[in-house]
């Protein structure tokens, strides 16, 4: 979750309240469109969400141990909503009661980031026990499991912690937080869990996910990255994280960044290629703040509405209420859901927009064929064998058919369990032009694709496998290509995975398929498959040069240049400002740095350094840096600069701003240095609140950009774009500025 961040630089707030409330949904922007955040039905905050489909068909939705509601003071243990659209939510209670917590947990513990998954024949938590028995520390944290039949309980708590307390080489414990579990396509079980002090590590677990077994991998480096969540997308695995603050009120810059691998053991790579377990670690930006009200966009889950559409959830601030009560009390975090897109291999959200505020086309939750078997079988007929519905589930042997006929470019999904046949699933298409028939082949130990005329595909099924169990069949046809992929509850941890090339498209009938023996099929649907984004948005980029703006350094600083608390040891020779990083900041009330700045030109542009700074890798030198910075004054400003926190060396784009008496800092982690590094700030003027946005982008090559957050400053301001070297003087090191340009 990301209560915490270790480090001056990143300071959060910790707190948590205990409180109950309810309250009924609220009604949306209109049958087929939501507004976020998702959650404003029945909690003002639902920090750490994730979201899964339960055997009833239905949504539901844990978060964080926090007061629901503005005014309770008192944190819900794991609360608990449900959905039958993923738009309009109930409060339905806590995973635990008051007086619930394990035997190893410390009286007080609170539990943070739920991850729910099923594993097996049950419904499994994993959860952050924030204090445990092991020591006096208050922070000596641990993840917990327990275990429930259904995703509404009763959940109990296994015996012991699935990952224990891990003592820190620095002092105090390893911040052992943030789970999220993961089943690969040959049925090993992992965790993934960690934070900044420690990093992010995966476990192997045992066959029922209550026990980590072997040796934990380091898969992204401490001191950057927290939240994680891994799933499976067209054979790669990706590592989802969040990064900087997730606390800071006003100023939380968190957001979602990914890499991926061959292996869930990693190593992840990002875009670039550059490794998120490294000093200058790497991490795409997924997610990000744009402008509109949302800051602080992190944590997320991940789930698959009924047209195949991936949706990301995940929690936001509100910058214009960024409190539940006090401020600098408890963050108000609430539930926000939002499209993710698959552009060139990688995921964003929004095709690249990041965040809505305005009301979007609303997630697909019925279908055209959408049956739980509440009417019996008035909707189908049985074209073999023997069929009949039990307790809101069909179970047979045979064929079953709909009387609904389904149209190509389609997915097709059913929750089934073999009790008895040795293979079951569904056929699609008509009775006079060519079927395919999906199976998962118990006997065979395979998932199986075959249709007439010899087409036939499949892909092993895990060693263990239990068709006992209740699993999700789900089938996409797009024209004449079919995937097919069997999960434990579509969750984006595929256990195996079938393509075919059909070489006619498909429609016509839907029929579940049962062979020597009976199977039982739950959940069944098929829906018009949704159509994907095949290219983001634009991102900023630069126009004319505005030389009457720009600096060169060819001979000395020239007139336009203005100092707050000159250095003099920064000079100009050789074609560049050669400036020693200072035992100096900007962030709080010291503000003691020197900063040289520019007027800006009116309107939207674009300003650009490059920065040559040997930071080193590795070790600590705190909070050495340098580059650019939009300024008002010393307590509102928004710094991009590369930056040495602890062992690493980040971009980060920070931000200050005073509130309620006082400044707060915060940062947003915008692409992965290089000992040169390029820098921009794309400024935009909002049209509709005249506020001016700057949005930071950063370059290890001058040519490819990563662009990340969004921060703002009051219509009413001006703000001058200047340069920063500041942060710590030991060990000594100068910052070399080629130039500062600025663009159109």
């Amino acid at each position: 979750m990301g209560h915490l961040h270790r480090g001056g630089v990143l300071a959060a707030v910790l707190g948590l309240v205990l409180a109950t409330a309810s309250a009924p949904a609220a009604a949306g922007p209109g049958p087929d469109r939501y507004r976020n955040p998702i959650s404003a039905g029945f909690a003002d905050t639902f920090a750490d969400p994730v979201i899964v489909r339960g055997d009833d068909g239905l949504w539901y939705a844990y978060g964080t141990s926090d007061p629901l509601r503005e005014g309770e003071k008192q944190a819900h243990r794991v609360p608990t909503a449900r959905s039958a659209d993923l738009v309009h939510w109930t409060y339905v209670g806590d995973a635990f009661a008051p007086d619930q917590r394990p035997s190893w947990a410390a009286p007080g513990a609170a539990f943070w980031a739920p991850d729910v998954r099923r594993v097996g024949d049950q419904w499994v938590m994993y959860v952050t026990v924030t204090d445990t028995d092991v020591s006096t520390d208050t922070f000596d944290t641990a993840i917990g499991a327990a275990t429930a039949p259904s995703p509404t309980g009763p959940w109990t708590f296994a015996d012991q912690p699935v990952v224990a307390p891990r003592p820190g080489g620095g002092g105090g414990y390893l911040w052992t937080i943030d789970p999220s579990q993961f089943t690969d396509v040959d049925g090993r079980n992992y965790l993934y869990f960690g934070s900044y002090y420690g990093g992010i590590s995966v476990t192997e677990l045992t066959a029922d996910g209550l026990r980590a077994v072997g040796t934990p991998s380091l898969v992204a480096i401490d001191n950057k990255f927290e939240g994680s969540y891994v799933l499976r997308h067209d054979g790669w695995y990706y590592l989802f994280a969040s990064t900087a603050n997730c606390c800071a009120g006003p100023a939380t810059g968190y957001s979602v960044h990914v890499g991926r691998s061959h292996s869930p053991r990693g190593p992840f790579v990002d875009r670039g290629g550059v490794r998120l377990d490294v000093s200058r670690a790497g991490g795409t930006p997924v997610l990000t703040q744009n402008g509109n009200r949302w800051i602080g966009t992190g944590h997320n889950g991940f789930l698959t509405d009924l047209s195949g559409q991936d949706w990301i959830v995940y929690h936001a601030i509100d910058r214009a209420d960024p409190y539940l009560d006090e401020p600098f009390g408890i963050n108000e975090r609430p539930m926000l859901l939002d499209r993710l897109d698959w552009v060139d291999g990688w995921p964003t959200v929004n095709a690249g927009a990041g965040p809505s505020e305005a009301p979007q086309p609303a997630p697909v939750t019925t279908a055209r064929l959408d049956e739980r078997f509440d009417s019996g079988l008035s909707r189908w007929r049985i074209t073999a064998g023997r069929w009949e519905v039990t307790d809101g589930r069909v179970s047979g042997t045979g064929t079953l058919a709909s009387r609904t006929v389904i149209d190509a470019d389609v997915r097709a999904e059913a929750d089934l369990r073999l009790t008895g046949a040795s293979s079951a699933g569904f056929a699609l298409g008509g009775r006079d032009r060519e079927r395919v028939t999906i199976l998962v082949d118990a006997e065979r130990g395979q998932l199986v694709v075959r249709a007439p005329g010899g087409l036939a595909a499949s892909a092993p099924l895990p060693a263990d496998f239990a068709a006992g169990e209740v699993h999700n069949l789900a089938v996409e046809v797009r024209d004449d290509q079919l995937v097919a992929e069997l999960s434990p509850a579509r969750l984006g941890d595929q256990l195996a995975v079938v393509t075919a090339r059909l070489g006619w498209s498909l429609d016509g009938e839907f029929t579940l398929v049962a062979r020597d023996g009976r199977a039982e099929f739950d959940n069944v649907t098929a829906a018009e498959l949704y159509q994907p984004v095949d290219r983001t948005v634009p991102e900023p980029t630069t126009g004319p040069l505005l030389s009457d703006y720009s600096d060169e350094f060819d001979d000395g600083l020239d007139a336009d240049w203005q100092w707050v608390r000159e250095n003099p040891a920064a000079t100009v020779r050789d074609g560049a400002l050669r400036w020693p990083v200072e035992s100096a900041d900007l962030v709080g009330t010291g503000n003691t740095a020197g900063v040289l700045l520019r007027d800006a030109p009116a309107g939207d542009y674009v300003a650009e350094t490059k920065v040559a700074l040997d930071l080193g890798e590795d070790t600590v030198r705190n909070y050495q840096q340098a580059g650019m910075v939009a300024y008002v004054d010393d307590d509102r400003f928004a710094r991009l600069s590369q930056v040495a926190i602890w062992n690493t060396r980040q971009v980060e784009y920070g931000y200050e701003l005073p509130f309620a008496g006082r400044p707060v800092y915060g940062g947003n982690i915008v692409g992965t240095p290089a000992t040169t590094t390029w820098l921009r700030l794309a400024h935009h003027v909002d049209p509709a609140t005249g506020e001016h946005e700057f949005r930071a982008g950063s370059s290890r090559d001058g040519q490819h950009w990563t662009w990340g957050g969004v921060w703002t400053f009051p219509a009413d301001t001006t703000p001058r774009i200047g340069l920063v070297a500041h942060g710590g003087a030991e060990p000594p090191v100068t910052a070399e500025f080629d130039y500062l340009w600025f663009h159109r």
